[in-house]
Parts: structure tokens; sequence; C-alpha cells
């Protein structure tokens, strides 16, 4: 005899539709649309029997203390399905299947997820198109321009070796070395593609070095534009001091005063050092939020969003066809369907409320954040919501991962809403994500010719009674994009 954790294919696909984002559930909920005919949409205005305790009545009625008790569409006929014109039947269908059974071992699930090409809603370009590349970019200029057979295979060799920044990440001599010797290629000839194609839109690709890329676009700039020979200058012989922001040694070496400095290099700022990230490969990727988040009446509502979520139902039509005690294949179909219908119904019916109650704690916790913005954050861990709603913490990390919540100060993923602790002068505690907005809002505000060390932003923040480290202060700067100081001095 021994123990062992079991689990039962309701709960296994309960878990799955509880960690799955809200587009992978529309994914999943089509594709139950799609295999079983026992589901259907719940179209927008109608009414049903109210009798069943699981039925959504269609009204929100959560707040920001209380979770509601329905927010999934549940049907009264899924569970009066047992009373038809020939008489009533007791034979009930199983509220269980045997323990460490998938739930594809009993019902087939292969059905595709993708509306049908007639409906409405299909939109093949949303869902085909991707990105334009910038190789894709360049060789569609290279088709427009006349060259020789010979110039365009070094040209669309060329175009290869750029990286999506725009720069050639090989050098000549290499590119040279992989065409056949027959050709007769010299390196003259790449030389002069190179710069065919470095003249491209955008301005700079091709380039094989930073210098190189800023002179390219500051020829391209009016010779009226004042200022241009200066900033070619500084860029062909004192880039690295300006990188260096050595700003004493730039005006000796050029001699000329800080005024002349100062829009020598807001016209170096102007140019773009990475000309490939101008187009964009990658395809758009939009949030949808799960959770909406609104002050009423001075307090704060949470409610799911109804757009994101199919409302779903039983088919009473086809709820019916199934009959007592008929053993023949088509109607032990029919039960299996209608049980899976009601599993998946209760399913999401049990998503909803445990994403609510989740989220209805955050707002809970979460208060001063959406009054007063980040520098309100207070520590939350997981534990303390797994403790609030009675669930595990691994139940909440499944429900907080990829579910958004849209509140009036944006849309932010649940996950954010926690962070670690850091003690206080007066034996309190303040948030890290607190903290960070502290910094930024430090550094935001600070001198740019004499921008704050990490010493000296922990001196202002013990100033406050918050006590943190340099080394702290320095990793929570690098978490926020956030330069050191000597990287973000400006002479401006």
């Amino acid at each position: 005899m021994g123990q062992q954790l079991t689990m039962t294919p309701q709960l296994q696909q309960a878990i799955r539709l509880l960690q799955l984002s809200t587009l992978d559930l529309q994914q999943e909920i089509q594709e139950a649309l799609d295999s079983n005919p026992m589901l259907e949409r719940q179209e927008e205005g109608e009414d049903f029997d109210n009798d069943d305790p699981l039925a959504d009545d269609g009204e929100n009625t959560e707040t920001a203390t209380t979770a509601p008790s329905q927010e999934a569409s549940y049907d009264s006929a899924t569970e009066n399905t047992e009373r038809f014109d020939e008489g009533e039947w007791t034979e009930r269908i199983p509220g269980e299947l045997p323990v460490d059974t998938a739930w594809e071992d009993i019902y087939q699930t292969s059905a595709s997820s993708l509306p049908s090409n007639d409906s409405e809603e299909w939109d093949f370009t949303a869902r085909t198109s991707a990105g334009e590349s910038l190789q894709s970019h360049l060789l569609w200029q290279l088709n427009l321009t006349q060259m020789s057979e010979t110039d365009q295979l070094i040209a669309v060799t060329l175009v290869d070796c750029i990286s999506n920044d725009g720069y050639l990440e090989e050098s000549l001599e290499e590119i040279l070395q992989a065409f056949d010797p027959e050709l007769d290629i010299e390196l003259d000839e790449l030389e002069a593609v190179l710069h065919r194609i470095q003249l491209f839109d955008p301005v700079g690709c091709g380039s094989r070095d930073l210098r190189e890329c800023l002179l390219i676009q500051l020829r391209q700039l009016p010779e009226t534009m004042p200022w241009r020979s200066e900033a070619q200058r500084l860029v062909s012989d004192f880039l690295a001091l300006l990188g260096n922001r050595d700003y004493t040694q730039l005006m000796r070496r050029m001699k000329i005063k800080e005024g002349d400095l100062r829009p020598i290099i807001a016209l170096i700022q102007s140019l773009n050092p990475r000309p490939g990230s101008q187009i964009e490969s990658t395809e758009a990727e939009y949030v949808i939020p799960d959770v909406l988040v609104h002050k009423h009446n001075g307090r704060w509502l949470v409610e799911l969003n109804q757009e994101s979520v199919p409302r779903l139902r039983v088919n009473p039509q086809y709820a019916s066809f199934v009959r007592r005690a008929d053993a023949s294949s088509d109607n032990t179909f029919m039960r299996n369907q209608l049980q899976e219908a009601r599993w998946f119904i209760k399913s999401l019916l049990s998503r909803n409320e445990t994403l609510l109650k989740v989220a209805t704690q955050i707002v809970e916790h979460q208060r001063g954040f959406l009054e007063y913005g980040a520098e309100a954050m207070k520590p939350l861990i997981l534990h303390d919501i797994a403790e609030a709603v009675g669930m595990h913490e691994s139940t909440i990390s499944r429900v907080t991962t990829q579910k958004f919540m849209h509140t009036p100060r944006g849309i932010y993923e649940l996950k954010y809403f926690f962070s670690s602790h850091v003690s206080t002068a007066e034996g309190g505690e303040c948030s890290s994500t607190a903290i960070r907005a502290i910094i930024k809002k430090l550094v935001a505000a600070e001198s740019q010719k004499k921008p704050l060390s990490d010493s000296k932003i922990a001196g202002l923040l013990e100033a406050q009674g918050i006590q943190v480290a340099r080394r702290t202060v320095a990793k929570y700067r690098e978490s926020l994009g956030i330069a050191s100081s000597s990287e973000r001095k400006r002479l401006m």
C-alpha cells in the first residue's frame, strides 16, 4: 500500500485554464466550440432561467473588498436536461472520471482553433502578416536601382551581412573570399557597392562602425546646416572624447567655447546611431486586460473584462437529444459531449472567480498605488494573497502570470504589484517598487551637469527614512535602465 497524489481530468483542465493568458484562453475556448456541439456562445441580450445557482445573471456585483460568486455564463439548461417530453429519467452523468486520466484520453480536442473564413470576425492579414525586415526593405530599394549583374550579386551579399541595427557584421575582405574566384571581383568593387547601399533608406545602413555611420548621416544634411562641418570634424577626430564626456578636452582640442560646443553636440545627438532599428521586423503585441479597475463614489471597483472571454452555455436543443437507457454509440457520444461542456463551463467559472478574488485582494492591498502612484506601492508577496483568499501560493502564481489589470494609471501585469520590502528608520517597511520609483524621480530632477551618484542617492533615501545600501541603489538603477552618473553627465 502507498500514497500518491492523483488528479482527475476535470482538475487537470481547471489548472490548465487557470494559467492561460487571455489570448491562449480564447484559442482554447474556440477549440472547445469547434469540437463540442453541446457548447455555444451566449448572445448578448439573451435572457435565461436563473434557477440554477451557477447561472449567469448578467450583472457585475464585484467590489474592491468582496469577490462575486459568478462571472462565467452557465445556463440553467445544463442542469435541467434530464427533463424531456418522453418523461423524466434519473440517470445522471457521473461527476468525476477515473483519476490520473488525461483529458485527451476521454475527449477529442483536435479541432482547429481558427474560425471559418466566412466569419465576419475573420481577418486574414491580422494573423498572417509579418513586420518588414531590414533586409527586405533594403532589397526592395536594390531592385529599383540600376546595377550590373555582378554589382547586384555583390549588393545582395552585402545586405545579407547587415545586422538588425544596420551595421556590416563582416569585413569586406572576408566577404570577398566568399565569392567565386572566376567572377574576378575586386575589393574596390565591394567598396563602391557598399557606398551605394549606405545611401539607401535608412541612411547609414551598412556602416562598419559608429564613426562611419554618423559621418554618412552628417553628409546627407544640407551644406547650409549650422555647425555641420564642426560636427563632422568632432565625429571624425574626437568621437572617443565625446563618448567619455570629456568636454574640457573637446573644447581645448577643437579650440571652441562651451557655447559653441553645445549646438554641435545637439546636432550629433539628433542622428541615429542604430539606423536599422527604424525598420521594425517584429509583429505588434497587443495586451488585453483581464481585470478592470476604476473608482466609483470613493470606492475602488474590480470587475472582469467581459469582452476578453466569450460567454458560453450548453445548447438546450442538442442536450435534449440525450436519451435514457440508450447505449448506442451516438447517444454515448452526445452524453460525453454534454459532460465535457458542463465541465468546461464550470472550469471557466472557477478560473474567473479565482482571478477576481486575487485581483480584488491586490487592489485592496495596493490602494496607495492607485491613489498616489508607484511611490506608494506597499510590499507584497504571494504568501500574503494566498492567505487572504485561502489558496496555495502556486495557485496565486498561476493566476498572476500573464494576467493584466487595467487601472487609471495604466495596464500592469498582476505580478507587477508584488515586490520585496526594505526596512525603514521607523521600523516599517518600504516596497522595492516604491524605492525604484523614488530613484527614478530623483534622477529625473537632477542636474545634468552634476548628476547624482549612487552614494548620493543612497544618502537622499536615508534622509527619507529608507535604509538602502549603495550597491542596492546601483542594482535598482540598472534594473530601471538608468546609466551611471558619469554616463548621465551632459554639457547642456
